[in-house]
C-alpha cells in the first residue's frame, strides 16, 4: 500500500482525493497544511482513504510518504520542486514525485523543475487526465485493428470550455496562472489532440511538432457586466486582462513516414452552457470517433419552486451554470475526465521503479507548446517549432499576457 501525500488541497486536489477512492494499492495519508487543509483530510478519512494528517513543512511529509504530489498553485510549481528535492537529498525514500498540470509558467521554470525532478532520481509522473479519459482510451481500443489496417488518424479537433473559473481564484491571474485559458486549459487540448493522432504503441512524445498557429481573444470577461464581476471579486481584468479563448492549430510530423498530422485546439472561458464540455473529434483513413463529456447518461429536472433548495449546482457537473430546468448529471467525474486513469497508471510505474506513461520531461515538451502558442499570438504569425533560433527564444520567453501586459495583445471594450 503506498502512502500518498499532497501539497495543496483546493479545486484540483479535490478531484484528485475523488478519484483515490476508485484506485486501489494506495492511501492519502499526508495533507500539506492549507486554509482548507482540515476540512479536506476529513473528508479523506471519511472517504476511507486512510489516516489523512496534516503537516506543516514538505520535509516532514516527504519522510513520511511513498508518493508526493505537486499540486500546488503554478506559481508556487517551482519553490514546491525544490523543497522535495531538498528533501530527496536529505535522506526521504520517496517512490514517486507526481507533477499535476501545467508543468510550469514558462521553459526557465520547466527547465529547473525538470532538473530538481531528474536530480533526486525519484521516478516522475506528469498528471495530464484527458488522455486517460475512458471514452478516449476505449475508442482506441475498439478501433486498434482498423487503426493496424488503415494507418493512424491524421486530424483530431479538440476543445475543453466553461464559462470561468469560480470567482477569486487564482486562475485568474495571468501572472501567478501562467497566462489565461489557453494556458490554463490548452494543456489537456494539446495533449489529447497529440495522442489521438500518435500510432498505436508510440510513445506519447513520438510525434514531432512542426509548426503552431494561434489566435487569442478577451471576448466576455473583458466585457460589462463580466469585466465589474471580476474587479468586485478582487480580480482586475481592467489593469491585467488574460485570454477567455483560444484557437490554436499544431502541426506535427511522423519521425518514420514523413507523414503530418494536425491538431486542431478550441479553448474558452465563455461557453455560457450546462458546464464544462470536453470534446473531441478523430478522423482518421476511413474511420473516426467523437467525445463529448456533456453527453450523459443521466438528466436531472428542477422546477422553479424546488430550484432555492440547490445547494451545489456544481456537483452535478464541474462548473454547472444553472440550478433549474433540465441538467446534466455526470454520475462519475473523476473517472470520465481520466483522473482515476491516471493515477492507476502512476501507481502501476511506481510500484515498479519507472516512470508513468507521461513524466516530468513530456510536461516540459507540453509547456514549450504552450508557449510556443503564445509566442505565435503574439507575432500573428505561424511560429517554425523545427527553427533553432526559435527554440532558443522560447527558452527564456515569457508571454506578455503572463507579464500582466495583456493589454498589449488583448483587445477589449
Amino acid at each position: 500500500m503506498l502512502k500518498v501525500g499532497f501539497v495543496g488541497c483546493g479545486f484540483v486536489a479535490e478531484f484528485h482525493r475523488r478519484a483515490l477512492t476508485q484506485v486501489r494499492g494506495v492511501e492519502l495519508t499526508a495533507v500539506y497544511r492549507r486554509s482548507q487543509a482540515e476540512a479536506f483530510a476529513q473528508r479523506s478519512r471519511e472517504a476511507g482513504l486512510g489516516d489523512t494528517r496534516i503537516y506543516d513543512s514538505i520535509a516532514q511529509m516527504c519522510q513520511e510518504v511513498d508518493v508526493i504530489c505537486n499540486f500546488a498553485t503554478n506559481d508556487a510549481h517551482v519553490s514546491t520542486t525544490q523543497e522535495i528535492a531538498e528533501a530527496v537529498k536529505s535522506g526521504s525514500e520517496l517512490q514517486g514525485i507526481i507533477f499535476e498540470k501545467p508543468l510550469a509558467r514558462n521553459l526557465a521554470e520547466a527547465n529547473e523543475i525538470v532538473n530538481l525532478a531528474l536530480g533526486t532520481g525519484v521516478p516522475t509522473a506528469y498528471f495530464e487526465n484527458n488522455i486517460f479519459m475512458p471514452p478516449v482510451v476505449n475508442s482506441r481500443h475498439q478501433l486498434q485493428a482498423v487503426e493496424k489496417a488503415m494507418g493512424p488518424a491524421h486530424l483530431s479537433r479538440t476543445a475543453e470550455e466553461h464559462a470561468g473559473p469560480p470567482m477569486g481564484e487564482w486562475y485568474w491571474s495571468p501572472i501567478r496562472q501562467g497566462g489565461g485559458v489557453w494556458s490554463d486549459m490548452g494543456c489537456h487540448s494539446v495533449a489529447v489532440g497529440m495522442q489521438m493522432v500518435t500510432p498505436l504503441e508510440k510513445s506519447p512524445d513520438y510525434l514531432e511538432p512542426i509548426s503552431i498557429n494561434a489566435t487569442m481573444s478577451l471576448l466576455k470577461w473583458g466585457n460589462k457586466p463580466w469585466i465589474d464581476e471580476l474587479k468586485s471579486a478582487g480580480i482586475d481584468y481592467y489593469e491585467s486582462p488574460a485570454e477567455d479563448y483560444a484557437l490554436v492549430t499544431l502541426t506535427l510530423r511522423d519521425p518514420e513516414t514523413g507523414d503530418h498530422r494536425l491538431v486542431q485546439a478550441t479553448n474558452s472561458w465563455m461557453y455560457d452552457a450546462p458546464g464544462l464540455r470536453l470534446f473531441m473529434e478523430t478522423y482518421g483513413p476511413s474511420y473516426s470517433y467523437t467525445v463529448n463529456s456533456l453527453s450523459s447518461p443521466a438528466e436531472l429536472f428542477i422546477g422553479d419552486r424546488a430550484a432555492a433548495s440547490i445547494e451545489d449546482a456544481k456537483l452535478a457537473v464541474e462548473n454547472a451554470q444553472a440550478t433549474r430546468g433540465g441538467l446534466i448529471l455526470q454520475p462519475n467525474e473523476p473517472d470520465l475526465y481520466g483522473y482515476a486513469g491516471e493515477w492507476r497508471d502512476a501507481i502501476a510505474a511506481f510500484e515498479e521503479g519507472r516512470n508513468a506513461t507521461l513524466d516530468v520531461k513530456y510536461g516540459r515538451l507540453i509547456t514549450k507548446l504552450i508557449l510556443a502558442g503564445y509566442l505565435s499570438h503574439e507575432k500573428q504569425q505561424t511560429i517554425d517549432l523545427t527553427d533553432p533560433n526559435v527554440s532558443a527564444e522560447l527558452e527564456t520567453y515569457v508571454p506578455l499576457i503572463q507579464q500582466g501586459k495583456g493589454h498589449e495583445v488583448l483587445g477589449r471594450s
